[in-house]
């Protein structure tokens, strides 16, 4: 039986809660002591917007505490990638993570400037290899560490939800949208690779505020002040989905994972330890947006050739400036920013001006 612990949090105490949350997780017995600590953080849109990326008390409590318990400065590797509509460098500084980073003596390393090599996965896998048939390319960098994930729990309009899982996907290099029509297969896949290559693996989940709908960008938002953790990537990802409002093994790449023993999403089979949540339910429905819509036109309903050419050639940057002038420019302008102004004048929003001020 897998675990997931839960405690509720409030900005005042938050630190201080992800430390305790970490401590009775037991966090430490699931990492190998002497080795480099990857703190993979969710960079899901260059602005700002609650619930999209990793807030930047989830990486303070996650850091204090690793350093407080002997992990040594050098040994924390903090990494993000870029996307093709994503400046991760930008990002950092938009979400707060540089300030935490400095005030602990650490430092960012954006995967856009370390090498990487092929990775001869020793499993079959389902589809991974048929999309990068001349090798699964990962960062040099996270080879032989532990791997710790720190995503948001919110909506993902291809996957449903997303969380500790998804958050690898940020591993392959930037290509890794060529996956987009096998997502489901894909993740799973990288889970199996998580798993030959790290000696230790743990999850760290932010729910203070939730994604509701067509994310991981251009979601509502709602405060809901939670904190999870887990080593099992598959069932911390499916207690955030029940929480949400959906069964977890309805979710593809949740029940794939599972009939492949990479981890449990049958609710039922986890053990729940702190906050009980067993009539927690959110009731969340799946959404979409303007341009999500057009990329699952591509991903799903035209011949495989129609989004190579669309997507895979010299005309694809035509869809990153479609993108971009949806979210960026219209739906940030004339929606996201009414809801991030809400958002400061709550608890949260006011921490988070201490963090980016």
């Amino acid at each position: 039986m897998s675990t997931v612990i839960i405690k509720k949090t409030y900005p005042q105490t938050v630190i201080s809660d992800y430390q305790k949350l970490l401590k009775e997780a037991d966090y430490k017995k699931f990492l190998k002591k002497d080795a480099p600590v990857v703190l993979k953080l969710n960079l899901s849109w260059t602005k700002f917007y609650p619930a999209c990326s990793t807030p930047p008390w989830e990486l303070e409590g996650v850091v204090k505490t690793l350093i407080e318990d002997g992990f040594t400065p050098s040994q924390i590797i903090p990494v993000e990638n870029k996307t093709v509509v994503t400046d991760v460098r930008q990002g950092s500084i938009n979400n707060g993570w540089l300030g935490v980073l400095k005030k602990y003596g650490l430092k960012m390393n954006y995967l856009t400037d370390v090498p990487y090599k092929v990775y001869k996965p020793k499993a079959k896998l389902l589809i991974l290899d048929k999309i990068f048939p001349d090798g699964i390319q990962l960062p040099e960098i996270i080879f032989g560490a532990n791997m710790m994930h720190l995503p948001t729990m919110k909506m993902h309009v291809f996957t449903t939800t997303t969380g500790a899982i998804k958050n690898y996907f940020g591993m392959l290099k930037t290509v890794r949208h060529f996956a987009h029509r096998h997502i489901h297969e894909t993740i799973v896949d990288l889970l199996t690779i998580q798993k030959e290559i790290h000696p230790g693996i743990f999850n760290v989940m932010d729910g203070t505020s939730v994604g509701k709908g067509s994310g991981p960008r251009a979601m509502e938002w709602e405060e809901k002040d939670y904190l999870l953790a887990s080593t099992d990537c598959v069932a911390i990802d499916a207690i955030a989905a029940k929480m949400m409002g959906f069964n977890p093994l309805s979710i593809s790449y949740l029940k794939l994972a599972q009939e492949r023993k990479l981890g449990i999403a049958d609710p039922d089979k986890i053990e729940i330890i702190g906050e009980d949540i067993s009539k927690v339910n959110f009731h969340y429905k799946k959404a979409d947006t303007f341009a999500s819509r057009g990329q699952k036109l591509i991903y799903h309903h035209s011949p495989p050739w129609l989004e190579k050419l669309l997507l895979q050639t010299l005309i694809a940057p035509w869809s990153y400036l479609a993108s971009t002038a949806y979210h960026d420019w219209y739906w940030y302008n004339f929606v996201g920013k009414k809801r991030i102004e809400a958002f400061r004048k709550t608890g949260w929003g006011k921490l988070f001006d201490r963090y980016s001020s």
